[in-house]
């Protein structure tokens, strides 16, 4: 598998550590340390695929105990990014340009969030949605996100 930039070869040599993934999830939120709240751990993550997770525990709940809607929208948020990053061209760079994210039913469990990125052209200014789907541990759809991304080459400098 070809890694096209400095963060996607990041995680493919944290990927041959023990624990790898759980290492690069921790690196991930040293670099964006609002994600710390959440506790997101990668489960699979490559170029074009990643899942993620996070435990149901009180500092994600809400008064009626279940997991908050924003810490699904957090979790959401640091897959899709992640993905992005390690699945983009090495001369282009991203942005999210908002979230649109529906919550379909209670978060009773841990929730685990998957988000699939088509293949694109990675040479020119774009918008690239990503839909990232979040379940339970039952299986059952708890949120659905899509955020798209607006892509375009990096300035020099």
């Amino acid at each position: 598998m070809s890694y096209r930039n400095s963060t996607a070869r990041i995680l493919q040599n944290f990927q041959k550590l023990p624990a790898g993934l759980w290492l690069f999830s921790r690196m991930v939120c040293l670099k964006a340390p609002y994600f710390r709240t959440i506790r997101p751990t990668f489960l699979d993550l490559r170029p074009g695929y990643g899942r993620a997770r996070i435990r149901k525990r009180w500092g994600v709940t809400n008064h009626i105990g279940t997991v908050h809607a924003i810490a699904l929208a957090n979790l959401c948020e640091f897959l899709a990014g992640t993905l992005m990053e390690i699945s983009i061209a090495s001369g282009m760079r991203w942005i999210p340009k908002g979230m649109d994210i529906r919550y379909l039913a209670k978060a009773t469990t841990d929730v685990t969030a998957v988000c699939e990125l088509e293949r694109y052209d990675w040479s020119e200014t774009q918008d690239v949605p990503l839909i990232v789907r979040v379940y339970d541990d039952r299986e059952e759809q708890v949120a659905e996100a899509t955020i798209p991304m607006y892509v375009s080459p990096r300035r020099d400098g």
